[in-house]
């Protein structure tokens, strides 16, 4: 296909008499999240990243904190514009944090992308070109109106992420799409697979009368799964998540998991890339932010999502 296609587009060239634009490839991007190296739901990123890069004939670079520390993440912003990249795609998850690194890249005159977390106003706040990623309250609100809708009335939110305020928002979008309270219905997991089994399985016991669960991404869903499997409750309680993984996608085809959210983060990598190559080579840039999702998979809709899982979706 793509020989097909640089054919087809040299042979437009040769019949109108064009000639194509020159321009030098070989800029470099990178890109810097605030995931700690265990967390290999970024792989999807990093994949999108590489590819971008390759078709664009573009140096890309990932870089994160390995401890997910953000002022380490700071740090490593600061680092990256002193050497003076062709163009930053970052996350904002702490804006108190990382605003004022980010705004010193923008002065320098380093194009500045935000994607996954932080908001479409607080990119512009920090003067970045634009955001790329999913609006969270508003994805889950649209969570909340499909579990209300399958006659839902109460839930656990487990948050992993809860030093990201943006993360957060699913968690209180879902439950205006319920119309309660969000309360104590939201717990503060960390990141631990054993603690967070083991906090689940806590609040289901003292709150017996839960309907449903709502993770928050791969970290929080696999081990909610083992929670629910330990409890007898695989299956019987309404189970709805953020994001994709192997686990997940296991999870939704064998009925453990009602649907997952996926914000494609494989274009929250891949799209800054080619949106700083052709802004970088010919001043064009696309007139708004880019929302990556989101997207309710299903078991009916499984096949390509369960063939790419972990690696594009």
């Amino acid at each position: 296909m793509k020989k097909t296609l640089i054919a087809m587009a040299a042979a437009a060239v040769a019949f109108t008499g064009l000639t194509a634009p020159s321009y030098a490839e070989g800029e470099r991007f990178v890109l810097i999240s605030h995931a700690p190296d265990s967390d290999s739901w970024w792989n999807t990123i990093k994949n999108g990243l590489a590819l971008a890069g390759e078709q664009v004939g573009a140096e890309v670079e990932y870089r994160n904190p390995p401890t997910g520390d953000i002022a380490d993440m700071a740090r490593i912003i600061e680092q990256t514009a002193a050497s003076n990249p062709d163009g930053i795609i970052t996350t904002l998850a702490d804006p108190d944090v990382l605003s004022g690194p980010i705004q010193n890249a923008v002065a320098k005159g380093i194009p500045v992308i935000i994607i996954n977390s932080g908001t479409p106003e607080q990119a512009a706040d920090v003067g970045a070109l634009m955001y790329v990623g999913q609006p969270e309250y508003d994805a889950g609100l649209a969570a909340g109106q499909r579990a209300k809708r399958d006659g839902i009335g109460s839930f656990l939110c487990v948050n992993h992420v809860v030093s990201n305020p943006v993360v957060g928002e699913r968690c209180r979008g879902f439950a205006d799409g319920l119309g309660v309270e969000l309360g104590d219905s939201m717990i503060d997991s960390g990141q631990d697979p054993a603690e967070i089994k083991n906090k689940v399985k806590a609040y289901l016991t003292a709150n017996p009368d839960t309907e449903a669960v709502l993770t928050l991404g791969p970290t929080s869903a696999d081990p909610t799964i083992g929670a629910l499997q330990e409890m007898g409750k695989a299956g019987d309680l309404y189970f709805g998540t953020f994001d994709l993984g192997t686990e997940i996608v296991k999870g939704i085809k064998d009925g453990t998991i009602k649907w997952g959210i996926d914000q494609q983060p494989f274009l929250q990598a891949y799209m800054p890339v080619i949106v700083l190559a052709n802004y970088q080579r010919f001043g064009v840039l696309p007139g708004n932010n880019i929302n990556s999702g989101p997207g309710f998979i299903t078991k009916d809709a499984l096949a390509k999502v369960e063939k790419f899982a972990g690696e594009y979706r």
